[in-house]
């Protein structure tokens, strides 16, 4: 058979892909066989691969490929999320490019809209990873907006409220004026910035003196209620009971005392403004104060702000303090760094803003989902990631489920009256209409006196229930997919949706199954550039994946990625790792074409072949245990770096060498289809990383039908090996890598010349395979020589070679006693160490033991270099 001369990714990967597709070998219905089942992390619908989905998804491949490998019906669910406030502010900035404002046109207009441009835009992501050779069931991809998924999440909601878990009431929000919503606290990223500490004049009333009070924010003066100082702060003890004017604004405002206020901080005295703080708005509550909101939806100065009203916050922040400065109300400004709130999804800094929104509350739902995460029941990789899941759900917040956005599951509030409670919830208007009848007692209502909620819900209120909803288990609780898929096997994703996502989901699938989500969560590391910085658009330091995957090959970019991905720890990304992926493929690509060119004989296998044959058949076994042990602590680059160095260094690297006939001979029929069978057997462990070069060697190893293809074969269980046989071959390869050494090492010795070994023992384990390897002619067993030779240890056995005639004796004595001289300068740093009792006394005993070992290692070399300079 003729095999090209180089592995050709591009030619291979849509061949086989669609291959695969074509059989359907990815698809899955409930069988006899046990499931494995995982759901996709759903990426935004209009979103584009990058380097984390790269490392995500690749690690989600491998676990479902190779549990189809061992028997599972397995089956990935992709699918997409809708992602609505990234997908509302695209299509809001489209629609502004056609000189069209969302507030132009109805809710239904802009749903046209949307949908529109998902359709347009949607999906490329899912195409993509099918680049990366991604094992999906693509005839079960769901869309978190899909009308059947959708009205899961109206279900949901409704059941929540009937329960009395979802409540509407007035809260202060996160609110982002670009995108022109509140997000939920975990959407809030605090950065570092640069700012000014203002410390303004605030005159108190009837009086000369003024109160020094300090803000970073001196445009929310307009919203004012209160100046707070602490009741045990003497220096303001005279000013209890009185007022305050505001600058600028000149509205007398009360002091009011609260031990909330740090002593030590700015003044001391803090200007309250329940409006647009957190912390002012509890102390608002506390007070009874009056609560004013100087705010738009945009971030602009609304008519409390007077003369500043339709201006920017920022803007704003800039001019009034120059106002002040004028109007000697400024005592000073100083430079000041703080933590600013902003949205993780615009970028835009966050304004504290009081608003009626929907809450779920959260501590009746959050301890069993605690308790089956501290019990293991779902367990987590890395451990650690436990005690920050047990750190926010044991200080967990009501859940701020709405958002003033019309791409998302529309509320199904339905209103009826201008009275706080003057609504009813239900999954349609049909039945919105039967409550609202029973509520009023009023059977003249008609649909048209009923207006729905204008929010819609937080995306991952339709995200958490994705386990169940993709297999549609809240509308049909009982069907056969939810029955034998749920609950899923292993998640994969990142910590920094640890709360957003996988907390919600474990809490969602005990509300509505009694039964946890998953079994097992992976969290990988953050993708990061040598410079530790986590790679992004907006730095412009991550690579497209698309172009990686042309250079490098799929394969070799999923091997590069998984090589450098420590279970759980972030990873450094290094396009050289990609460049050890390509590699890695020439290098099985070469072993499969050196074995595909030798001639078969009709001819017995010899004592080297039969040796090698068993070391290897036991190595594989051997190989083959610790690998599934690393699968089952999902160390999974630990298990590539395992089936790395089976591949490499024991079957190209020893076995093949091994085995390789003499220039001008064949090999034996018997040992070629053991070797093929051996190839076979790697090519199985190494598909789930390298799925479409090992299914190329696969169909070109033999002809196979649809049934025999590769991606379905299964992996050969771990047998039982003799870690004696293993421990003899490794004893045969330190002496070969020793005769090796001799000749790279030492001048004028060929390694076509054959030499003669001396040795201390009286046999060799697979000496057959030492002779042939390292062309040794003779081994003189319990045996010295009196000629200048070069010795060395493998364990405490002794091995010389003697030096060639055409060595340069004088040249090779200055080495020695080098060699010699640096090790006993090694010897004396150990003596040192051992000879310390302290050292000896609170050292562990294996580090004891470890610098013993060295200690003896290295007065063995010693006395060896002796010798050999007495031969000398």
């Amino acid at each position: 058979m003729q095999i090209s001369e180089k592995y050709n990714p591009q030619e291979t990967e849509q061949k086989w892909y669609n291959y695969w597709l074509e059989n359907k070998y990815f698809h899955s219905e409930p069988n006899d066989k046990p499931p494995y089942t995982v759901v996709i992390p759903p990426p935004n619908v209009t979103g584009i691969l990058h380097m984390g989905h790269m490392l995500n998804n690749t690690i989600q491949d491998v676990l479902v490929r190779r549990a189809r490998m061992q028997g599972f019906n397995a089956c990935w669910v992709p699918g997409t999320d809708h992602a609505s406030i990234a997908t509302e502010a695209k299509v809001v900035a489209k629609l502004k490019s056609e000189g069209v404002n969302k507030s132009d046109i109805t809710r239904e207009e802009f749903l046209k809209h949307a949908w529109e441009w998902t359709d347009k835009y949607g999906g490329t992501i899912l195409e993509q990873l099918k680049k990366l050779g991604c094992s999906c069931d693509w005839d079960r991809t769901r869309f978190t907006m899909e009308p059947k998924l959708s009205q899961q999440v109206i279900k949901s909601f409704v059941d929540l409220y009937n329960k009395g878990l979802i409540y509407r009431g007035y809260r202060m929000v996160n609110w982002d004026p670009e995108a022109k919503t509140n997000i939920s606290d975990e959407e809030v990223i605090f950065k570092e910035q640069n700012g000014k500490l203002y410390f303004l004049k605030y005159a108190i009333e009837g009086s000369e003196e003024f109160l020094s009070v300090a803000t970073t924010r001196p445009e929310t003066i307009f919203g004012d209620t209160a100046v707070c100082i602490n009741p045990n702060d003497e220096r303001y003890a005279h000013l209890k009971g009185k007022k305050v004017i505001v600058p600028i604004v000149n509205r007398v405002i009360p002091i009011i005392e609260d031990e909330y206020v740090d002593i030590e901080f700015g003044t001391g005295a803090l200007k309250i403004t329940p409006a647009h703080d957190i912390n002012d708005y509890e102390i608002g509550q506390k007070h009874n104060l009056q609560m004013i909101d100087a705010l738009d939806d945009d971030g602009n100065l609304n008519d409390h702000g007077l003369h500043y009203a339709g201006k920017n916050r920022f803007e704003v922040r800039k001019q009034i303090a120059k106002e002040l400065e004028e109007k000697d109300l400024l005592l000073k400004a100083e430079d000041y760094v703080n933590k600013v709130g902003t949205s993780e999804r615009t970028g835009a800094v966050i304004e504290p803003k009081v608003s009626v929104q929907w809450f779920l509350k959260m501590s009746e739902i959050a301890k069993p989902a605690l308790d089956v995460v501290m019990d293991d029941e779902v367990k987590f990789y890395p451990e650690k990631f436990k005690n920050t899941y047990k750190h926010w759900m044991e200080n967990i917040r009501d859940w701020n489920i709405s958002r003033q956005l019309w791409w998302g599951q529309q509320i199904p509030a339905f209103y009826y009256g201008d009275g706080e409670n003057d609504f009813v919830v239900a999954e349609n208007i049909e039945e919105a209409l039967e409550l609202a009848k029973q509520k009023t007692n009023n059977d003249q209502l008609t649909k048209e006196n009923l207006k729905q909620d204008e929010d819609a819900l937080d995306t991952w209120f339709s995200s958490w229930l994705w386990p169940m909803s993709v297999f549609d288990g809240l509308l049909d609780p009982e069907n056969k997919d939810i029955n034998y898929y749920y609950p899923t096997s292993d998640l994969v994703t990142g910590p920094d949706i640890i709360f957003f996502w996988v907390a919600r989901m474990i809490m969602a699938g005990l509300e509505y199954r009694k039964e946890v989500p998953f079994k097992n969560v992976y969290f990988t590391g953050i993708v990061r550039d040598k410079q530790r910085r986590k790679m992004s658009k907006s730095l412009g330091n991550s690579p497209d994946p698309l172009e990686l995957m042309d250079k490098y090959g799929a394969d070799g970019v999923r091997v590069g990625i998984l090589l450098s991905s420590a279970a759980g720890n972030d990873l450094l990304f290094d396009e050289d790792l990609m460049l050890q992926g390509r590699n890695f493929m020439t290098k099985i690509w070469n072993a499969f074409r050196l074995i595909n060119m030798w001639n078969h004989e009709d001819k017995p296998a010899n004592e080297t072949e039969n040796q090698t044959i068993k070391w290897f058949e036991n190595q594989l076994n051997k190989t083959i245990a610790e690998i599934n042990d690393q699968f089952d602590k999902f160390r999974i680059s630990d298990a590539l770096h395992l089936i790395q160095k089976l591949v490499k260094d024991d079957f190209c690297g020893w076995y093949l060498e091994a085995i390789k006939p003499n220039y001008g001979e064949g090999i034996s029929k018997e040992v070629y289809h053991n070797t093929i069978e051996l190839f076979e057997e790697l090519m199985k462990l190494l598909h789930p990383f390298m799925p479409f070069l090992t299914e190329e060697l696969w169909q070109l190893i033999s002809v196979r039908t649809a049934e025999e293809a590769l991606v379905i074969a299964q992996q050969k269980k771990a047998g039982e090996f003799d870690e004696e046989i293993i421990r003899k071959f490794e004893f045969a390869s330190e002496i070969i890598s020793g005769v090796r050494n001799y000749r790279q090492t030492t001048k004028g010795v060929s390694p076509k010349d054959p030499v003669e070994v001396y040795t201390s023992t009286s046999e060799f384990p697979n000496e057959s395979v030492i002779k042939k390897l390292s062309n040794v002619s003779e081994i003189h067993f319990g045996t010295k020589t009196d000629k200048p030779s070069f010795t060395f240890l493998v364990g405490a056995t002794e091995i010389s070679i003697p030096l060639s005639e055409n060595l340069d004796l004088g040249e090779e004595k200055t080495k020695t006693e080098e060699e010699l001289k640096y090790l006993k300068g090694f010897l004396i740093s150990v003596d040192k160490k051992l000879s310390n009792e302290k050292f000896v006394a609170n050292a562990k005993p294996e580090i004891v033991e470890v610098e013993r070992k060295k200690q003896k290692d290295a007065l063995d070399k010693i006395a060896i270099l002796e010798e050999k300079l007495k031969s000398l």
